[in-house]
């Protein structure tokens, strides 16, 4: 197995990619004692070889891999592409294209809901992946044989695994259908970590416009001081703490000492100065611009049953076209559905709603029925509703 650790070899590698159609790409990282990803290997693939490159080598210099990865003449296949694309995101400001996701793929083809690399790569490649290392130290050196093997596992299974999903994407001409699924990967939004925004993270229900400012100003403090330190949040501050303070809203030292889990060494040092004025800031901001609660939008009475009805379609459909149902419609997508025709969801967009959005408008408005035969559901027309 092929472990580039030098400059010079990683351009060596990196020109004999350099005329592929695509490249399968990979990475192994820690983050659990850090905020941003520690990337500690890269495993690449082209037509005919495969490496790991070593970013922890003393002196490498990884431009001849960035260079490769953001040339736009070759696709880089990844599976589950999110956290590898934030990594480079990270460290590039960019985002490496074009891309396509077998992850993304496997749904759009009808292999169900998230399913896992090894599974996509024992169906389509016949492979037998050994997964005993995902959970080794990648920062340790130096790395073992088995580590190796099975880092670089991840690429080459992944070269015929995404062959095979592209022509029959191409057979079912569902392109676009990708397409439309890729252009989250492809927004740099989806890698932007705005402190401001982090109090969104947190499961609240309900709250005062007060409550929510000083939330809103902690969380932000927590993040940014994350992002600077490279600490992960929970380092910081953990998110009980942070609730509490939010709730109470302590203004002096001894207030802050008596939140459950933070302590007076905290309370008395830098950061429990730093979380006062972030509580003094949300306490201080104008009733105009407290943040206000993601709107909930509760069911209208009496629909639970047409919703039952919608979902049964959904499967029904979902499974008619081989595609996985949370590519085409969500819970929540149903209960709008339910509630109006005007629902501003995916489910009665473009494809969607081919595959399912016009029968479910149908359903709900009489002009479709479902009925069983034998162990089967069936979908009847019945015309124009009365």
């Amino acid at each position: 197995m092929t472990l580039i650790a030098d400059t010079e070899a990683l351009i060596a590698f990196c020109q004999r990619q350099s005329g592929a159609d695509y490249i399968a790409v990979d990475t192994e990282f820690m983050r659990d004692k850090t905020y941003w990803p520690q990337l500690c290997l890269v495993q690449i693939a082209g037509p005919e070889e495969a490496a790991a490159v070593d970013p922890l080598a003393a002196g490498i210099d990884l431009a001849p891999l960035i260079e490769l990865l953001f040339d736009e003449r070759i696709v880089k296949v990844f599976h589950a592409a999110r956290q590898d694309i934030e990594i480079f995101y990270h460290l590039t400001g960019r985002i490496p294209e074009p891309l396509f996701d077998t992850q993304v793929a496997a749904m759009v083809c009808g292999f169900g809901e998230a399913v896992s690399y090894e599974n996509l790569a024992t169906k389509l490649a016949g492979a037998r992946i050994d997964k005993s290392s995902r959970f080794t130290d990648w920062a340790q050196r130096p790395l073992t044989q088995r580590q190796l093997t099975y880092a670089l596992s991840d690429v080459t299974h992944l070269r015929p695994t995404y062959e095979k999903l592209r022509r029959r994407l191409e057979r079912s001409g569902r392109g676009e259908w990708l397409d439309e699924e890729m252009n989250v990967l492809l927004e740099p939004g989806t890698y932007r970590l705005d402190p401001v925004e982090s109090w969104r993270r947190f499961k609240i229900r309900g709250g005062s416009g007060r409550f929510l400012a000083v939330l809103q100003e902690v969380a932000a403090w927590r993040e940014r001081t994350a992002q600077e330190k490279d600490m992960p949040r929970g380092r910081i501050l953990r998110d009980e703490a942070i609730l509490e303070i939010a709730a109470h809203h302590p203004t002096s030292v001894d207030d802050l000492a008596r939140t459950r889990g933070l302590g007076k060494g905290l309370a008395e040092g830098r950061f429990g100065t730093e979380i006062l004025e972030a509580v003094q800031r949300g306490l201080s901001l104008p009733e105009s611009q407290l943040p206000k609660p993601p709107p909930r939008q509760d069911m209208p009475p009496g629909l639970g049953p047409l919703c039952d009805l919608l979902r049964v379609l959904l499967k029904m459909k979902c499974e008619e076209h081989d595609v996985a149902q949370k590519l085409v419609a969500s819970a929540d997508d149903l209960e709008r559905i339910a509630a109006s025709d005007d629902a501003k969801v995916p489910a009665l967009e473009g494809w969607r709603r081919e595959v399912f959005g016009q029968h479910a408008l149908a359903l709900k408005h009489g002009r479709l029925g479902l009925t069983a035969h034998g162990k089967s559901i069936a979908v009847v027309s019945l015309g124009e509703a009365a």
